[in-house]
């Protein structure tokens, strides 16, 4: 089956709600390609390796999360960013990308679908409802920070960074990605670890000068399964072949 790009991003506005946000990039379509679509290829990032797979398979769509056009960035198309244009136009690839909407959707979004990886129940949101800073949960029993270490590696298939406490793990907020800097609210909220993927210098002096457990599981490791449920939505809605490709990276 096909749909139209038209139809496609409407409904991808309706679910993501991407003008709510103030966000680094823009969110949506950002390079536009074939009319219909039968093939969606997701992703992380819209790298080249990612790029090729979808030249590859013929896809008419690729979504992703880390997509082009950063704040801040070199607003020239030369190098790297040419060649990833080159190969999406030259290929009628259309490139959706959804950072922000994707993180904090309250079904889709990459906090959400962490916590189903690791087995967290969501008890409310870090910091402010309407610009959240991730999430708050539980562990369905009592856990030590090694114990977590462990499950966190088996369920993401990477070894995080642990930052150890002396308690015991109830109660921890989490937010995927670079969300090192929201420690300090969840210090506030009382919980005994959080959990992002990066750490900064000094990530570790407030962990261990509060007391809390600190997990730096990998930016692209927790941002894996936002952008696949979106993917298998978006597939099981309009019957399109979706393919989920992971390209490894360790940070």
């Amino acid at each position: 089956m096909s749909v139209s790009r038209i139809v496609l991003e409407r409904r991808l506005t309706e679910w993501l709600s991407p003008d709510s946000y103030s966000d680094y990039c823009p969110n949506g379509l950002q390079v536009e390609g074939s009319g219909q679509v039968s093939s969606i290829i997701t992703g992380v990032t819209a790298c080249q390796a990612l790029i090729d797979v979808a030249v590859e398979c013929n896809a008419q769509v690729l979504l992703v999360h880390h997509g082009f056009f950063w704040r801040g960035e070199d607003a020239r198309i030369v190098g790297m960013k040419r060649s990833r244009l080159r190969s999406l136009l030259a290929n009628d690839i259309n490139l959706f990308a959804y950072h922000l909407p994707l993180d904090y959707h309250a079904e889709l979004g990459n906090n959400q679908q962490l916590a189903k990886q690791l087995g967290f129940s969501v008890d409310g949101v870090l910091g402010d409802a309407k610009q959240p800073a991730g999430l708050i949960g539980s562990l369905q029993s009592p856990v030590t920070g090694t114990q977590l270490s462990r499950i966190v590696a088996e369920r993401l298939g990477r070894e995080p960074l642990h930052i150890p406490a002396e308690r015991e793990i109830r109660r921890i907020a989490w937010c995927t990605g670079a969300a090192q800097g929201f420690i300090e609210q969840a210090v506030a909220a009382g919980v005994d670890a959080f959990l992002t993927g990066e750490a900064s210098e000094p990530t570790v002096h407030i962990a261990r000068e509060s007391g809390i457990h600190f997990f730096a599981a990998g930016h692209h490791a927790t941002e894996r399964y936002g952008i696949q449920a979106l993917g298998e939505k978006l597939a099981d809605e309009f019957g399109l072949q979706h393919r989920f490709v992971d390209i490894d990276n360790p940070v």
